[in-house]
């Protein structure tokens, strides 16, 4: 099961660093061209970056209120907006932190600063007080006034909190904070004490749901995303021991690739051992490729980019998994993009200017679009195989991973 079933859409209950760091100034690397032909929606690479970052900053901004720290809300615009339009998503807010990262400017800096002190906020006063975030909360400001906001998903899932932890680290890395260090701590060991199994092929399992009994199917996403964290971890510890658990997470991983096939299976059954094939999601084959850039499962991307592909009202890009292709899943086609130009063979390159064409053309042109966000899906409907649905609603996490592949960044790298 992936963290898909779980972040992507309110329904079914939520859900690195950057090459060049989180360093005021660190811009990253100017997309590719256009090839001719596609459609960009009329505004040059430049300006739609920016205006990417526009749409962050009002989402911060106006979650603030005026006040240092705030959750941005994860949804706005479409069917989203009138049924979950307060909802924080963890995820996203790490996702906005990284993106904030990427281009590292003052401001950025200063706004990845106050998401982050939020995120610890919320993890030191969270119920249970053993280091673990929710999976979403209620959007708006943060102040010793009004408290901490509510939670709007109990469940605490592995991928939430390993992102969360990357994220902590990015703003570690920018400031030196060693309040934000100390939190990726906690989160990390909480992933260890609480989802760390050797049934099978050892590895994480998927964290405590809101019920507390702890989940016993291992998700390949999410340890491709505890390897990365624990590898930074390790990084900025100089603790071996938590290289040595990255490395765990690493080798389910590597257990879960099937060299015929070409890509990776997406996890394991509940008996935490049996190989789960059904559906096969797309975060897997682009996220193992950007955090381990391993050469041998480098086919993962073109599994993707065939078995995967998606048309929708003139957009071209990658769905949510293999269950159901009839839209296109623009966060995921954020995440090839980005895949495909730290792979950068041949005609990777123009492969990932096409996608990137494809989300400039939705920042102008999709359903719900205002010039600045784009929305999680090219129109309304999406099934991502696990029971959730996805809308084409203006989306922080989509619009925070286009930030990312437009610049050239990888956010599972820690240099």
């Amino acid at each position: 099961m992936s963290r898909r079933a779980f972040a992507a859409a309110v329904m079914g209950g939520a859900a690195g660093l950057l090459l060049g760091g989180c360093s005021s100034g660190a811009t990253g690397q100017s997309s590719p061209s256009s090839p001719s032909g596609t459609a960009g929606g009329g505004v040059d690479e430049k300006e739609a970056l920016a205006r990417a970052y526009t749409f962050l900053d009002r989402r911060v901004d106006e979650a603030a209120g005026g006040t240092r720290q705030g959750l941005p809300r994860s949804y706005t615009g479409g069917w989203m907006e009138t049924h979950h339009s307060t909802v924080a998503f963890t995820y996203d807010v790490a996702l906005t932190v990284i993106a904030y990262c990427a281009r590292g400017t003052d401001a950025d800096v200063k706004r990845a600063g106050a998401l982050a002190g939020t995120l610890l906020a919320l993890q030191e006063g969270d119920a249970a007080g053993d280091g673990r975030v929710r999976q979403s909360y209620v959007s708006g400001k943060v102040t010793a006034a009004d408290g901490l906001p509510a939670v709007a998903a109990a469940d605490s899932f592995t991928g939430a909190q390993a992102w969360t932890g990357l994220a902590l680290l990015h703003v570690h890395r920018a400031t030196d904070g060693a309040a934000y260090r100390s939190g990726a701590l906690r989160l990390a060991e909480w992933i260890q004490d609480h989802t760390a199994s050797t049934t099978g092929t050892p590895g994480h399992t998927g964290g405590v749901p809101a019920s507390g009994s702890p989940l016993t199917w291992k998700s390949t996403e999410h340890n491709i995303d505890v390897a990365a964290f624990f590898r930074g971890l390790a990084d900025v510890t100089g603790d071996r021991a938590w290289a040595d658990r990255s490395a765990v997470a690493t080798g389910f991983v590597d257990a879960l690739w099937d060299a015929d096939a070409g890509a990776f299976w997406t996890g394991t059954g509940t008996d935490g051992a049996t190989v789960n094939r059904s559906p096969v999601p797309e975060d897997p084959q682009s996220w193992s490729y950007l955090a381990t850039a391993d050469a041998r499962h480098a086919g993962s991307l073109d599994w993707a980019l065939t078995r995967l592909a998606a048309e929708d009202g003139g957009f071209s890009g990658v769905s949510v998994s293999d269950a159901d292709t009839s839209k296109v899943w623009f966060e995921g086609t954020a995440h090839m993009a980005a895949a495909l130009r730290r792979r950068d063979g041949e005609g990777d390159a123009a492969r990932a200017g096409d996608l990137l064409a494809t989300l400039r053309s939705a920042q102008a042109h999709a359903p719900n679009a205002d010039g600045h966000g784009i929305v999680a899906a090219s129109s309304d409907g999406l099934r991502t195989g696990d029971g959730d649905t996805l809308y084409a609603s203006l989306h922080t996490g989509t619009t925070a991973w286009f930030a990312l592949a437009a610049q050239g960044a990888d956010p599972f790298l820690l240099e």
